[in-house]
């Protein structure tokens, strides 16, 4: 660091620190990326978002098929913490044997252009010579409106 004067060398320690505050004063807890993070934290969570998505109303068998490596018992608990969260909407219908449709909320709805923006960095990133994830759709989600949801 010869030749930099104390301006310099100050502004060179606060390079991580763009907005002039201390992280040590902070706390990510409470920030409105943990609040999203914490919705769409999970193995499968954007994959379903995605899938309502591009698809519209999905039964469950449909989303297991779709998804392949989903236990039952995952894509269920999956599904309930996206309700829970108010991001699907479940509609049961009742009959003989039971039909339960999934399909994204208004407040669902609201989250893809957060997955459209990771779509394309995803196309604008990968690397040479890797490949499209096997999972990977080519339909981008639509803003289409779905009836039946919440």
């Amino acid at each position: 660091m010869s030749g930099m004067n104390s301006a310099d060398s100050i502004s060179m320690n606060n390079m991580d620190d763009m907005n002039g505050r201390d992280i040590a004063g902070e706390s990510f807890e409470g920030c409105g990326f943990s609040y999203t993070l914490s919705l769409i934290n999970g193995k499968y969570k954007m994959t379903v978002l995605y899938a309502l998505a591009n698809f519209g109303v999905v039964r469950f068998n449909e989303m297991k098929k779709y998804i392949g490596s989903i236990s039952y018992k995952t894509l269920s608990a999956t599904l309930k913490e996206l309700e829970t969260d108010r991001l699907v909407h479940r509609r049961e219908y009742p009959q003989i044997p039971p039909r339960v449709e999934y399909s994204l909320t208004e407040r669902g709805r609201t989250l893809m252009p957060i997955l459209d923006s990771m779509c394309d960095w995803g196309e604008q990133n990968r690397l040479p010579g890797a490949g499209a994830h096997p999972r990977k759709q080519q339909v981008r989600p639509s803003r289409r409106s779905t009836p039946g949801t919440a």
